[in-house]
């Protein structure tokens, strides 16, 4: 299995625990390749990467392929100034097997990703049914400018399943590129915009434990083993703030290993601008967590 991550500096210290998790609960990992889209990712940092699968045991093959991902991608819409996630887009002309699992770097894998479906549907994309289309942040984009009905389903980008052959085929990258040209002020949710523009609703779904939203405030359950969970919103529970407000900082915490904390925790100029970035998401969860 090919297991893609697009990583920048600033996702490392998320990563760190996505990938440990991905191992502990893997029955196999001699049966998975770890590739790594990196965007400014230094020669150290590409060390503790792979002294991190050491340390886990890891038995798979690794690969780190840097891109530069804004040169790219820099003339669309970033989020708070990167544009790593766009790297994504370039899976399936990068990796040349049929398929490749692309997983975001705020996740926790509580499953073995073994048990993934490897559907050989029609579609170029698996993932997993967020809502109808009228529920999401991007929604005029769909509904007034490409004429879609409210409940066409679409899906989060958070963890995806490319068929790379069928994307290849379908000439999907050409597709892409004439949807970014056309509606470049209308790409709220980056790439994710993009692929679900390019999907038009039509995508395999794959089980709901394969991707499930955990925004900050959600109160833990005693049922969030068994399935991927997925830190959306902010802050991370690996933010400045987040061990106080992320109401399941300590479900992340019991993958985040001694050795990933002491190279990427400490606080860093990038993370007082993400902080500064994302300060109404804190203060609004501050209140909810006030007065709830």
């Amino acid at each position: 299995m090919n297991i893609v991550f697009c990583i920048n500096r600033l996702g490392l210290e998320g990563l760190g625990a996505t990938v440990t998790s991905l191992i502990r609960n893997c029955s196999d990992t001699s049966m998975i390749k770890l590739c790594f889209f990196c965007s400014n990712i230094t020669l150290l940092d590409k060390k503790n990467i792979k002294l991190l699968l050491t340390k886990e045991s890891f038995r798979g093959k690794t690969e780190f392929i840097d891109l530069n991902i804004e040169k790219q991608f820099g003339h669309l819409a970033s989020l708070h100034g990167d544009w790593t996630a766009y790297g994504r887009l370039l899976i399936p002309e990068i990796i040349k097997d049929e398929f490749a699992l692309y997983l975001d770097a705020d996740l926790v894998i509580e499953l073995d990703i073994l048990s993934l479906p490897m559907t050989k549907g029609k579609n170029i994309i698996s993932a997993v049914h967020e809502g109808p289309v009228q529920q999401a942040l991007d929604n005029q984009l769909f509904i007034e400018k490409l004429n879609w009905e409210p409940l066409t389903p679409y899906f989060n980008s958070g963890v995806l399943l490319f068929n790379n052959e069928q994307w290849r085929e379908t000439k999907a990258s050409t597709k892409i590129k004439e949807i970014a040209e056309a509606y470049p002020a209308h790409l709220i949710s980056h790439d994710q915009t993009l692929l679900n523009a390019l999907c038009l609703g039509n995508f395999n779904q794959l089980p709901k434990e394969f991707n499930t939203s955990w925004p900050p405030d959600k109160k833990t359950s005693s049922n969030y083993n068994q399935r991927i969970i997925h830190f959306i919103g902010s802050p991370k529970p690996w933010d400045i703030s987040g061990k106080l407000i992320h109401n399941n900082y300590t479900i992340w915490a019991q993958y985040n290993t001694s050795f990933w904390n002491n190279n990427y925790g400490k606080i860093t100029t990038e993370k007082l601008v993400r902080t500064w970035r994302i300060r109404n998401s804190i203060f609004k969860n501050i209140k909810h967590k006030l007065f709830n």
